[in-house]
């Protein structure tokens, strides 16, 4: 019974030096860290621009008009950061805080070649790149003699450009066009 007693005693004394040995190595690999990360997203800016065809800035007090009128006025949109982007304008037409449709009282030269309407907005189509400014959205607008008659008198008619812009960087676009790219704002 003595060599029963011993080997017991030997494989026990074996167990608590193999778990000795077995808890230092979990220890060991059971190391916990932390690493902290800053992620910085790009700042979107851009200007919208309001000329005339004479290179001036469109008054900001506006212009005198009479039914039939044709009034120069190039908007063009000019990206003032470090990213690419996609644009999009909406123009907003009132009259004395009211707002209009277009039909009303004003019609414009849209410049279809760059840019496209869907859902009542004119997105540009391409991406405005770093210090690049889109051709003009449209270059005049013509005031509808038949639509301004004697109730305007008095009266002022307003027409405001609004625009959005996101990211085209790590953007997907299903397809080819600009208005599928994702983020855009809600109206």
């Amino acid at each position: 019974m003595g060599k029963i007693k011993l080997k017991f005693m030997t494989i026990a004394l074996f167990a608590i030096v193999a778990t000795f040995f077995t808890q230092g190595t979990l220890a060991y690999y059971s190391t916990v860290g932390k690493a902290t990360n800053v992620v910085t997203s790009g700042n979107i800016q851009f200007i919208i621009h309001e000329r005339t065809d004479q290179g001036t800035e469109f008054p900001a007090e506006g212009v005198y008009i009479v039914p039939g009128d044709i009034v120069s006025k190039e908007v063009s949109i000019e990206s003032d950061c470090d990213h690419p982007f996609y644009l999009r304008v909406k123009i907003v037409y009132g009259v004395d805080s009211q707002e209009l449709s277009a039909e009303d009282c004003f019609k414009l030269n849209i410049n279809e070649e760059h840019w496209e309407l869907h859902d009542g907005w004119y997105y540009y189509k391409g991406t405005v790149e770093p210090g690049e400014t889109t051709p003009n959205v449209f270059s005049h607008v013509e005031i509808v003699g038949s639509k301004v008659d004697n109730s305007y008198l008095g009266k002022t008619l307003t027409l405001s450009v609004v625009a959005h812009a996101v990211q085209s960087e790590n953007n997907p676009i299903d397809g080819t066009d600009t208005f599928t790219a994702s983020g855009w704002p809600k109206e």
